[in-house]
């Protein structure tokens, strides 16, 4: 085993074992990037002196449904907060960019499905957040850019109560914020 997998092995251990519970606030925190918000790139603003045509094209990659930046969900497995292997590659570009964009900001979202009683899935889903937020910080990330939150059940991307919409509801999402 080569010494990246077992820092990252040590690290996904110690996301395991923190149980910290994140109220989530509806009222606080950086307001999630919209379309309206994002600035679009015209060929003017591409060549301005400003690096406004940089700053802008950054942000035309979160919005690429090509790139793996527009990737922004983590599956988990039932009552798990240990990150997949298969999600290394997709959280290293996120890492990258915020990394390349110190002004960027993210909040790690993490989701839990309707089992469960309100206390341990508020704290299942700070795991959950807390072991991407971790990760994105050995990755590259600055601890300034990236907030970690739990929304326990409240936030349901599958409506069912069966085991294909429990699957999708088990995940953190990387959410990219506007800074205050």
């Amino acid at each position: 085993m080569r010494l990246s997998h077992l820092v990252l092995v040590a690290a996904l251990s110690l996301c395991a074992c923190a149980a910290k519970e994140v109220a989530q606030d509806d009222t606080t925190g950086p307001e999630p990037l919209s379309e309206a918000t994002q600035p679009h790139v015209t060929p003017a603003t591409a060549a301005s002196p400003q690096g406004v045509g940089a700053l802008e094209s950054r942000l035309d990659a979160l919005q690429d449904p090509d790139s793996t930046l527009a990737k922004r969900s983590i599956y988990f497995n039932f009552e798990e907060s240990l990150v997949k292997p298969e999600y290394r590659p997709l959280l290293e570009a996120h890492a990258r960019y915020l990394s390349a964009n110190r002004g960027a900001q993210v909040r790690v979202e993490g989701n839990t499905d309707e089992r469960g009683t309100r206390e341990f899935n508020l704290s299942l889903g700070s795991q959950r957040a807390e072991a991407v937020r971790k990760l994105l910080l050995l990755l590259g990330a600055a601890d300034l850019q990236v907030e970690a939150v739990s929304l326990g059940e409240e936030k349901p991307r599958g409506a069912g109560h069966d085991e294909e919409a429990w699957a999708v509801n088990r995940r953190a999402d990387i959410v990219y914020v506007r800074p205050r």
